[in-house]
């Protein structure tokens, strides 16, 4: 067969290289040194077939001995099974039988013994005696006391059989899930044993856990294992006892728990760290198969403490927190007093409240934990990581590159204070200085084999440097001006170098001698970056292009033109297949290099992106930019996967560890950080947006919250995780209103700059972009089906959207000003609006005619809200007045006066009885909405209330003022429940999530709140339960009431951020020790997020007029 490609040449060779093959793998002679692999992977076609055959063979695919064998054994068990199962089932229908028979048999006797005796003179004296027994004794009341105990226990062990059958039918399921997915069974056979240990605490009665912490410190007892053999547990009879628990139970559960305990102790999870990334997965399959079971989270909270007490279940224990954390379990108020915690990750844990009096922490890493309120006495904390003091400082110039050893345990860092100087990763120590450069150095790079560092430099030298000796090995002169980049081969025995004379000069690392001078780019050469294979060079330059290189001839193959600005960075996939560049028109971009083509565009950076970087495993790529941030981004979908904050200048260099879980990052701020690329986002504050948050929305399943902002921006957040979901970037200006779908698939955004663009929720994409309007965009609403969405804005206008096609359906012309307000009706049949020309129509959403207008404001309207039946609407307005509305007539129901200012928000009850209105004059009113009365005026509030809403069950309503405060009220009694401080500056939108147990607000501080309405109402320090935590630790502090006066008495339960930070408000700490790796006092750190740091239980009073004050 002749080659399709030189018609007159024969096939001659097969392709084996890894690749998309152009050619179908099938090579002539002219394809073979057109192809561009190594020539090893070209194989001649007759010897290709010679080695596929022995392969074949020596595989032994045609010996089917050892299938036949397991075959068979599986036919064995299963006939096994089947017999045991009948027998099981028969046994079990003979004891049904049995227990059944001998009740009904007793009762029979009783019945008989009357029934038999109806002429007591001809009874027998047996018979007599029995029923003596009955008229003078309790006999028959014992009995059917009895009866029923006997019949409750068997109903019990129905219940017994029935759970454990449907258990055995799921485990049947998963057994045969397991064979109809073969492949995954190595993978995860030794997960599912761990998870089959732990399950067993399902079984186990909670009480015992308890009472066994109990014993164990009351008794100083350290072997828990060797607890259960003595004296039969006595203690632990006689404390189960007191608690009036069924004796059979506790058995039961103490056999269970021994053995259960003895199985964990012979498992991995008792002697490794299990916070460590290659365990992820298996955390994961833990967690989801969990699935917050109440039981085995106790079970969980149980190991924890038992490292109080026993060192064999230290890591158990830690391992145990490590999976609460994760799973986001309530460990809010906990009495975690002298427990052992070591080698873990307690990320983002919400430990609000806890006592860790006594506690230990070793080489835990506590970043972003939630601290608040905490009581920690005489706590020995040490070899503590905190992501947020992972920096580096040591350089007084900006740091223009960072390249971390091939080893991993050091980073090397170029710096325009002309130095170079090397990290220890492990303790952020500074290992030593390299000074020879005469002016800034922009570039280092590590040989790798690891003993070389090669540094360019402004001075138009590049300098090769001992890493051992710490002295410098070489000095390579060729370049006649700066030299951007320098990158070493993969096999370490070439050198590239880029350069502002426009050209790449390669050089030979063993003689110091230029080997060749690549020209080809017509500007600066601001990066140089090897293929994994060696056999391309990839340069970028400031003349917009990429060049590709063939390192053997020197020439270029392939030119990459799709940037429109300079290009700063370029790095190789580890595979070799993907090129990612970057550049200064904020811009990330993928490039087959096969062929030679642009993959993809990936946009999220806000200015110049001066460095990227592809993890180790190839899934991720790091970027820093002049934005300040850095951002991981996921090759496989092309999304950004997080954004990392910290930098207060530009960021210059990005470079991954060899094992991938670490990114280090250089920045004109004169400082090195390093970032935990695994670690999960605490549960917090919403404050990542740069500027006023205007409008935020919940998801109709509650489980998703959007904000818009002044900065341009629109963000989803996750409310489980609290984690930001994804950052929507397209508007130029404001975004004034957002709105989800009632699907919950899509989101619609309204903005200064004119326009309303629809986002997919699930991937983050713009789906449309709806432009029509002529000015600002200031509200949006989607009908009840989801199918239209109305808009009104500063032209006076409100239109009405297609969502399927995202056309203009409807432009509605009438208001002669600003349109402030738009509501649909719950039928999807009206629209109403509310305007600054004092008015509210109504529309035909159908036809998009004007139904009526309501006339009856004589000033802006700024609010309105339409009945659940969709009979009634309300407005409020700047006259001060509330009107409300027949919507079927249009003629005003009733004027509602009672406000002395004018009324900002206005929102009618989900049982549509009640009204709440919102007013400059600091008070709310709620009124019938039948009668018109005035039902309650609340008060509390000391500026303008911007925002009133119901909760979904219509029991609580969340207001928000300017008095930078939010409060919830009790709609059955008036009262205020609750006052939630924490914003600087004003409040102007508050909302439920749909199910009512989240509170959002927004503020003029930039932040978004949520509050956990059911447990969350009025945190107070001072309350009983905190004071018991107290009185537990020191008796002194039980005589001091001054410590609740001044220690903060609100913290917010759930602050989101997109960066995990350590809060200690109004956490107390006396003595101890609070220690870095790095050999940092964290009592500092603890001190500036608000916690009391006392050396003595006296400080108290002190502390009370001191720094301590939290406000």
């Amino acid at each position: 067969m002749n080659c399709n490609h030189h018609i007159k040449n024969p096939i001659s060779f097969i392709c084996v290289a890894p690749h998309i093959c152009s050619c179908y793998r099938k090579l002539c002679a002219e394809c073979q040194y057109d192809h561009g692999v190594n020539v090893k992977q070209t194989i001649p076609i007759n010897k290709f077939q010679d080695m596929a055959i022995k392969k074949l063979k020596d595989s032994k695919l045609d010996e089917s001995s050892e299938l036949t064998k397991q075959r068979i054994a599986f036919k064995s068990l299963i006939s096994k099974t089947e017999l045991m199962l009948k027998k099981i089932w028969e046994e079990l229908s003979q004891s049904i039988k049995q227990g059944y028979d001998w009740i009904e048999k007793e009762n029979q006797s009783f019945l008989n013994l009357i029934n038999e005796n109806t002429n007591l003179a001809e009874s027998s004296y047996n018979d007599l005696e029995k029923l003596v027994q009955i008229f003078e004794r309790t006999t028959l009341n014992d009995w059917n006391d009895q009866k029923k105990y006997y019949l409750t226990e068997l109903d019990k062990i129905k219940i017994w059989w029935d759970y454990h059958i449907k258990a055995f039918i799921e485990k049947s399921k998963e057994g045969i899930q397991l064979f109809q997915s073969i492949i995954k069974i190595q993978t995860y056979e030794w997960k599912e044993d761990l998870y089959d240990i732990i399950s067993q605490s399902k079984y186990i009665d909670t009480l015992i856990f308890s009472l066994i912490i109990k014993i164990l410190n009351k008794e100083k007892i350290s072997d828990s294992i060797g607890f259960f053999d003595q004296n039969d547990n006595q203690k632990l009879y006689q404390q189960y006892e007191n608690a009036e628990v069924n004796l059979r139970d506790m058995l039961w559960s103490i056999k269970q728990l021994k053995k259960l305990m003895n199985n964990l102790n012979q498992h991995e999870f008792s002697q490794k760290e299990y916070s460590i990334y290659g365990y992820q997965k298996i955390r994961q399959n833990l967690i989801q198969k969990i699935d917050q079971d109440k039981k085995i989270i106790e079970f969980l909270k149980f190991l924890v403490h038992l490292t109080a007490f026993d060192s064999k279940f230290i890591q158990c224990g830690s391992n145990a927190l490590n999976l609460l954390v994760e799973m986001k379990a309530d460990l809010k108020n906990q009495g975690f007093e002298n427990i052992r915690i070591q080698n873990t990750s307690v990320i983002g844990g919400n430990f609000a409240q806890c006592n860790f009096s006594g506690s230990q922490f070793y080489n835990v890493d506590i970043s972003g934990a939630n601290l608040n309120g905490a009581l920690m006495f005489n706590c020995k904390w040490i070899n503590l990581k905190i992501h947020e003091l992972n920096k580096l400082d040591g350089h007084s110039g900006s740091v223009q590159s960072v390249c971390i050893s091939p080893d991993g345990t050091t980073l090397a860092s170029g710096s325009y204070d002309k130095s170079i100087r090397l990290w220890d990763i492990k303790t952020g120590q500074q290992k030593s200085q390299f000074d020879g450069h005469n002016d800034y150095v922009r570039s280092v790079c590590f040989s790798p084999d690891g003993t070389t560092l090669a540094s360019g430099s402004v001075d138009n030298s590049i300098r090769l440097w001992d890493i051992k000796t710490e002295q410098q090995k070489t000095k390579l002169h060729g370049h006649t001006n700066t030299v951007l980049a320098v990158c070493f081969s993969p096999d370490g025995t070439t050198l590239a170098s880029g350069s502002v004379d426009s050209s790449i000069r390669l050089w030979d690392i063993n003689t110091g001698q230029q080997k060749s001078k690549l020209d080809g780019h017509t500007h600066y050469v601001y990066t140089v970056c090897f293929s994994p294979d060696g056999s391309t060079l990839a340069s970028g330059s400031n003349d917009n292009s990429i060049l590709l290189w063939d390192f053997k001839t020197g020439q270029y193959k392939t030119k990459l033109d799709g940037h429109t600005n300079t290009i700063y960075s370029v790095c190789f996939s580890p595979d070799g297949n993907t090129l990612a560049s970057s550049s200064y028109d904020y811009s990330i971009r993928l490039w087959d290099i096969n062929k030679g083509q642009q993959k993809a565009k990936l946009d999220g950076h806000t200015n110049t992106v001066n460095s990227i970087c592809f993890s180790p495993d190839g899934i991720t790529l790091g970027s820093g930019s002049s934005d300040y941030s850095i951002r991981l981004w996921d090759i496989n979908t092309r999304k950004q996967k997080a954004k990392l904050e910290g930098h207060t200048g530009y960021v210059r260099s990005v470079f991954f560890s060899p094992d991938g879980t670490t990114l280090s990052s250089g920045s004109d701020d004169n400082s090195i950080r390093l970032w935990n690329i695994y670690t999960e986002q605490q549960k917090a504050i919403l404050d990542r947006h740069s500027s006023k948050i205007l409008s935020v929305c919940f998801s109709p399943d509650g489980t998703i919250l959007a904000s818009g902002n002044n900065d341009n921006s629109i963000r989803l957040w996750d409310i489980q995780t609290g984690q930001q979901k994804a950052e929507l970037i397209a508007h130029i200006k404001n975004v004034n209103s957002v709105c989800i779908s009632p699907d919950g698939n899509t989101l619609a955004s309204g903005s200064d700059d004119c326009s309303i663009l629809l986002w997919d929720i699930q991937t983050g994409q713009q789906k449309a972009k709806l432009n029509s309007h002529t000015s600002e965009v200031l509200s949006v609403c989607f009908s009840p089906d989801g199918t239209i969405l109305a808009s009104g804005n500063n032209d006076n206008s409100i239109r009405l959207w297609d969502i399927q096609t995202g056309q203009q359906k409807a432009k509605l012309i009438a208001h002669i000003n600003n349109v402030n307000s738009v509501c649909i009706s719950p039928d999807g049949n009206t629209l109403a609006s509310g305007s600054d020309d004092c008015s509210i129509l109504l529309w035909d959403i159908k036809t998009g005619q004007q139904k009526e207008k309501l006339d009856g404001h004589i000033n802006s309207v700024n609010s309105i809200s339409i009945s659940p039946d969709g009979n009634t609407l309300a407005s409020g307005s700047d006259d001060c007045s509330i009107l409300l509305w027949y919507i079927k007539t249009g003629q005003q129901k009733a004027k509602l006066n009672g406000h002395i200012n004018s009324v900002n928000s206005v929102c009618i009850s989900p049982d549509g009885n009640t009204l709440a209105s919102g007013s400059d004059d600091c008070f709310i009113i709620l009124w019938d909405i039948n009668t018109g009365e005035q039902k309650v005026k609340l008060g509390g509030h000391t500026n303008t209330i911007y925002s009133v809403c119901f909760s979904l069950d219509g029991f609580l309503l969340g207001s928000g003022s300017s008095d930078h405060t939010i409060r919830l009220w009790d709609i059955q009694t008036g009262t205020n429940k609750t006052k939630l401080d924490g914003h600087i500056n004003n409040v102007q939108s508050v909302c439920f999530s749909p199910y009512g147990n989240i509170f959002t607000l927004g503020s003029d501080h930039e932040s978004i709140r949520l509050w956990d309405v059911i447990t969350g109402i009025e945190i107070q320090p001072a309350d009983n339960n905190y004071r018991e935590v107290l009185e537990k630790s020191k008796t002194l502090i039980q005589q001091n009431n001054s410590i609740t006066n001044f220690v903060n008495p609100n913290i917010p339960l759930l602050v989101l951020s997109t960066n995990p930070y350590l809060q200690s408000n109004g956490t107390l700490v006396l003595k101890g020790e609070f220690v870095t790796f790095q050999g940092e006092d964290l009592r500092i750190l603890f001190q500036q997020r608000g916690t009391c740091i006392l050396e003595t239980l006296v400080d108290i009073t002190q502390k009370k007029n001191d720094n301590c004050v939290i406000s």
